[in-house]
């Protein structure tokens, strides 16, 4: 059964609110939607629960997330760009989960440290840090 997608210009007319107040709760992380080239794309259901809408399997459909931050030191600007763009196609790949998967890097140079923070169900999160400690250790 397929769900339906939502633009934000669409689910901002249905909130009326401006799209740009849309953008800035799928930053916040209080309404998620799922990044499609420059765009994202908003799930029925995922609309339904940020509006308070509390109908069948929008309500019955309350995923396990896990949030996992990893720091890892001593690593140099090349290969935390290197890591990134590869937990990224990682993301995008045809084998990608169903579920939502958020992920965040971050690089420090004056300590030349790279923080990563991955959202997503402990299945996908166990399989990116599986992903991300391989890549650490085959640039060191």
């Amino acid at each position: 059964m397929s769900e339906d997608l939502f633009t934000v210009e669409r689910v901002a007319s249905r909130l009326d609110v401006h799209p740009k107040t849309v953008l800035r709760f799928i930053r916040d992380g209080r309404l998620r939607a799922t990044r499609i080239g420059k765009a994202y794309r908003i799930l029925r259901s995922d609309l339904e629960s940020f509006a308070g809408v509390t109908t069948g399997a929008a309500a019955a459909r309350q995923p396990t997330r896990v949030t996992a931050i990893v720091d890892a030191p001593d690593v140099s600007m090349d290969v935390s760009r290197r890591i990134a763009s590869t937990l990224q196609a990682a993301l995008i790949s045809p084998l990608a989960a169903p579920e939502p998967i958020q992920l965040t890097t971050a690089y420090d140079p004056e300590q030349g440290q790279l923080k990563v923070v991955i959202i997503a169900s402990p299945l996908d999160t166990a399989a990116l840090l599986r992903t991300l400690h391989g890549l650490l250790e085959a640039y060191r």
